[in-house]
């Protein structure tokens, strides 16, 4: 198995990240400006619609400011039944998050590409929250073929 990990500072409180990561209207002023669905429910499904395709997310686990937990219940076979983890912590004036999407089968190329785009997706949503400006998709920055 294989993880992707990422680690990034927002100058916030918890409380604003965790808002901006089980709200519709949060999820969709970062990630994908298509989004729908139950995301601040356990057992609520969301889905993420991006021009090439999608992804839609079983919220698993909710810790007010602590963590989010999603299992890929659709999307692309390499997704499904992964979990993308979300752990939040307050450092002073800057809420970090912890970020993990895991349980890959193989790191494949399609992994790489994916780990970049967390990466930028991630920027996005510390833009969201610091500036009130994200930049979801189709917005986003495309990095390849695959956007």
């Amino acid at each position: 198995m294989a993880d992707i990990l990422h680690r990034v500072g927002v100058k916030s409180s918890v409380a604003e990240v965790y808002a901006a990561l089980t709200t519709i209207e949060g999820l969709a002023g970062w990630w994908t400006t298509n989004t729908t669905g139950e995301a601040g429910e356990i057992g609520g499904v969301t889905k993420f619609t991006f021009g090439p395709g999608g992804f839609d997310m079983k919220v698993l686990e909710l810790d007010p400011g602590k963590r989010v937990l999603w299992e890929v219940v659709e999307g692309p076979d390499e997704w499904i039944g992964t979990h993308v983890i979300w752990d939040l912590d307050q450092v002073d004036d800057w809420a970090i998050i912890h970020f993990k999407h895991e349980g890959w089968k193989e790191p494949v190329e399609f992994m790489s590409h994916c780990s970049t785009k967390w990466a930028v997706f991630l920027l996005s949503l510390k833009s969201l929250i610091e500036s009130g400006q994200g930049a979801p998709d189709p917005n986003d920055t495309p990095i390849s073929n695959w956007h």
